[in-house]
């Protein structure tokens, strides 16, 4: 069924049907209900695709994340969704599993498409090719008058920006580790191309520098910033013959996969050996025994992305919220045992 078969039973020209149906421009009220009384009786569903490319934007918001099965990212998703339903707005979610070429390539699409606007959630990486890439993607885009908004990334992209303070929550982490009387200390880093990865280690080498506390090379193992890539780094540590009172995943998920590693190595949490994360996902209160971690207000990240998104730009200068992490201690974190007490 087409538009002009529409127009034809309606007795209008295509041109009013079209603007009946799609609502770019004022029709009489009694050709309208022509129109829409006609679309209804052959059944007709108007082209979206059509309707996108004859208007400046549409109902549309794209948000390319990550891994949306990642807690992290999934909570965050939440808050954009629903904001943007409270608006009447289409949220569109693509995980690009961390490759940098699948997320040009999907704000390739959404360009296309003509999106409203489009966010993007989660660390960028530290690679110029692919900053240009972007940027030659983008560029054309906001002189179109498209929008966007990132997540937890720096601001090289001059676009308004949600900025979780990584850095100086690692590093109060690890004042209150030390706080504890932690000394000897290890990291499960993820991939260190990852600007959020190299914010969280140096915050929290940095506190411990400040402390004389050493952190050698060695002490860190990385890993994919997934359960299973904590499970790995963890068990690769151990196999170092490293043994600290005390290790930090630089996120939650990997904190995780790190338990269940120490567990199977028969390790007490935290009698053998403390551990931490950061991001305090839903899921890490839930754990035996509950995580110690750095939490951000995940949802309120994502609601917020979205209104900048939203708001009429203010000159040329983006615009940032930064939110700061907070230091919750739990059960997985003690005061350290001595060395024959680990050992019994």
């Amino acid at each position: 069924m087409t538009l002009h078969a529409v127009a034809r039973a309606a007795g209008v020209s295509p041109a009013t049907a079209s603007r009946a149906l799609n609502g770019t421009a004022r029709v009489r009220e009694d050709l309208r209900q022509r129109v829409l009384t006609a679309a209804g009786e052959l059944g007709y569903i108007p082209n979206a695709h059509a309707q996108a490319l004859a208007s400046a934007s549409n109902n549309t918001v794209g948000v390319i994340c990550h891994d949306v099965s990642d807690p992290y990212f999934a909570a965050i998703a939440s808050g954009v969704m629903r904001a943007a339903a409270e608006q009447g707005l289409l949220v569109m979610l693509a995980s690009t599993f961390r490759a940098p070429a699948r997320e040009i390539a999907y704000i390739s699409m959404l360009r296309a498409q003509r999106a409203r606007a489009i966010l993007l959630i989660g660390s960028g990486f530290q690679d110029r090719a692919w900053e240009r890439s972007l940027d030659a993607e983008l560029t054309p885009y906001l002189r179109g008058g498209g929008r966007v908004a990132v997540v937890s990334r720096h601001r090289s992209l001059r676009v308004d920006t949600v900025l979780p303070e990584n850095r100086e929550g690692a590093a109060s982490l690890a004042r209150a580790l030390l706080g504890l009387g932690h000394r000897e200390f290890a990291v499960l880093s993820g991939p260190p191309e990852l600007t959020t990865v190299a914010d969280r280690l140096a915050g929290f080498r940095e506190a411990l520098a400040e402390a004389g506390v050493p952190l050698r090379p060695e002490h860190i193992v990385h890993g994919a910033f997934t359960r299973d890539g904590g499970h790995l780094a963890a068990t690769e540590l151990l196999r170092r013959g490293h043994r600290p009172t005390c290790v930090f995943a630089v996120t939650d998920v990997m904190a995780v996969g790190a338990l269940a590693a120490f567990r199977e190595q028969g390790l007490r949490v935290p009698e053998d050996v403390s551990l931490a994360g950061f991001d305090d996902i839903p899921l890490v209160r839930e754990l035996t025994p509950p995580l110690t971690t750095v939490a951000l207000p995940l949802t309120r990240m994502g609601h917020s992305a979205i209104a900048l998104a939203l708001r009429e730009p203010r000159g040329r200068r983006s615009r940032v919220e930064r939110f700061s992490g907070e230091v919750v201690l739990r059960a997985s974190t003690a005061r350290p045992n001595s060395p024959a007490e680990r050992d019994h």
